[in-house]
């Protein structure tokens, strides 16, 4: 059996390093950290505890072929404090959405995409959704 304590981070490919630390720290506003040095570019953000990890390849694909936006694809999920000061933000910063505010979920649901198209949902308890 094994026991769990948290997910401690998820890594993604990116093809412009600067262009996704343009992103992931100034649209989705994330704290970059330090990185080891590990012989290759990539960029390591702290997320309450959990880490995202970006790694450059210039030649990477991401999982999703098809760019548009969907909630059926693989993706990974941030809470966020308020569903409508989100979507706000990142419409004032010409992010394109897809909005699921009553997901069967239970989850109030925003979709958005890196610039390589790593499918990123936002969401808050619906319960806290007004």
């Amino acid at each position: 059996m094994i026991t769990y304590k948290s997910l401690h981070h998820v890594s993604l490919n990116v093809t412009d390093l600067e262009k996704a630390k343009e992103f992931y720290g100034k649209t989705l506003c994330l704290k970059e950290i330090e990185r080891p040095d590990f012989g290759f570019p990539g960029a390591w953000y702290e997320i309450e505890g959990q880490q995202l990890h970006l790694i450059l390849d210039p030649t990477s694909q991401t999982i999703r072929q098809d760019k548009h936006l969907s909630s059926r694809e693989g993706h990974f999920a941030l809470r966020v404090e308020s569903y409508h000061d989100t979507l706000r933000w990142l419409k004032e910063n010409d992010v394109e959405t897809l909005e699921k505010p009553y997901s069967k979920s239970g989850f109030a649901q925003i979709f958005c995409a890196d610039p390589d198209g790593n499918l990123i949902e936002l969401n808050v308890d619906q319960n806290d959704f007004s």
